[in-house]
């Protein structure tokens, strides 16, 4: 009589995603330091070029990640209820704590006078080669062709053709159908393999992090010591303050459980620094809080390219200050109110890409200070960029959960029980399909009074 095949037993110790990070950060400063410390010119070498594969890879999906997302966000609207009011509540709250952003980021620069005492002089700025002004950003969102706006990385001009694809789509109805199928197909694939990117984050996070030591070292670091704990600090109260603060009145849900849900999401923006690169996770965490998916593959998507509490708000309006103090420039309050329209109304400029050097100029051109100011910001912004990017993305999680609460139609048991990584828990049901198929495999064997190898 032959015994019943039991079910492989399930390794008891699992290395969580998050570990994965934080493990990944400590290996980075680690190796970053030595290799500064002790002038190792092949392990700075080699923390690049991994740093500059793991972006790469990510930039690689971003383009048609973007066009298909956005296509099929705009086209997955037909099927929500009430779609045209959740569209216009969802900009009418990217709007809102985009203005208590730049409100905080204001408040702080006023405050500590980041550009006081640091010692940098006008003459060590320098223009940088991409600018942002109203022209170049009202211009530029058509684009002359197809192909460019793919080959160059124009997010912006990607939205506004996938938005017109879209839209026509939805005007064609079912003879578009065969073209949406492919695009959701096309949308499946491209994701599934950036979550095989995504997986890299931690080897990843060694060498940017690790390069970011190596090239800057502490003494730049301490150069903009006032400025880097201002845009942290602006971020940390963005996230920690006012986004629970929203979340308890006007969602009416527990702050706590929110950032159980969003955390990993949060975490690999602030290593990839990439709204776009972190978008599939943005979007399985807001599914895991109870927002309808039919929504929230909208609203991610949107949020994902133009919502950026933190490259788009809080950063423009403490850089901005920083510049005008430099440069001897007085600012008035007809200037923040400049700012903070610019910070509202010019977000989709940042793209969701690492780095706000466009939105920064914009700004500036906006108030008319020199540009030659962006280059005193380039050598610390890998560092600032980590915050800002992680503060973004909290927000593009945050306001699909504010709008489908007050709207009604978020899933508050799941809400209340998202507490577990989806990065996580990929290769668990893996495992567990692959258990069950060994499992049947050997009871049909076992039946059959096969010989079951082992």
């Amino acid at each position: 009589m032959s015994a019943t095949p039991e079910a492989p037993a399930k390794a008891s110790f699992k290395f969580p995603f998050w570990a994965q990070i934080v493990t990944g950060l400590v290996l980075g400063v680690l190796f970053g330091w030595l290799s500064r410390s002790q002038d190792i010119s092949w392990l700075a070498t080699t923390l690049e070029k991994v740093g500059d594969i793991f972006v790469q890879l990510l930039k690689l999906a971003v383009a048609p990640l973007v066009f298909f997302a956005i296509l099929v966000s705009v086209t997955n609207l037909r099927k929500v209820n009430n779609a045209a009011r959740l569209a216009s509540r969802t900009l009418l709250w990217f709007m809102i704590t985009s203005l208590i952003a730049v409100g905080i980021g204001l408040a702080i620069g006023l405050l500590t006078n980041p550009g006081s005492g640091t010692g940098l002089t006008a003459a060590d700025g320098k223009e940088p080669k991409r600018h942002g002004s109203w022209i170049d950003f009202l211009t530029g969102i058509v684009p002359n062709d197809i192909v460019t706006p793919f080959t160059e990385l124009n997010v912006l001009q990607i939205v506004f053709l996938a938005a017109v694809a879209g839209i026509a789509a939805l005007q064609l109805g079912a003879k578009a159908q065969p073209v949406l199928t492919l695009a959701e197909s096309v949308l499946e694939l491209l994701q599934k393999a950036l979550w095989w990117v995504i997986r890299l984050a931690p080897i990843g996070t060694v060498g940017l992090i690790g390069t970011a030591i190596a090239s800057y070292g502490w003494d730049l670091i301490g150069k903009y010591a006032v400025f880097t704990a201002d845009v942290y600090i602006g971020c940390a109260l963005v996230m920690f303050g006012v986004y629970p603060l929203l979340l308890a009145t006007v969602a009416k849900v527990n702050p706590i459980q929110f950032f159980k849900g969003a955390w990993p999401a949060i975490q690999l923006a602030f290593v990839s620094r990439s709204s776009v690169g972190t978008m599939p996770v943005t979007q399985k965490v807001t599914e895991r809080l109870g927002v309808p998916k039919n929504y929230a593959s909208f609203a991610v998507p949107f949020g994902a390219t133009t919502k950026m509490d933190g490259c788009a708000a809080i950063y423009p309006a403490l850089a901005a200050i920083f510049i005008a103090q430099i440069f001897d420039v007085q600012l008035g309050i007809g200037d923040y109110l400049l700012i903070a329209f610019v910070s509202v109304v010019g977000s989709a400029a940042t793209a969701g890409l690492t780095g706000a050097t466009v939105m920064l100029t914009l700004t500036l051109s906006t108030l008319g200070l020199p540009l030659a100011g962006v280059g005193l910001l380039m050598a610390i912004d890998p560092i600032l960029d980590m915050m800002r990017t992680a503060t973004n993305v909290a927000g593009q999680a945050l306001v699909p959960v504010i709008v489908a609460a007050r709207e009604g139609i978020l899933d508050r048991t799941a809400y209340a029980t998202a507490s577990s990584s989806p990065l996580d828990e990929l290769p668990a049901e893996t495992e567990s399909v692959e258990s069950v198929e060994s499992v049947e495999s050997a009871e049909a064997a076992a039946e059959e009074k096969v010989p079951v190898a082992v």
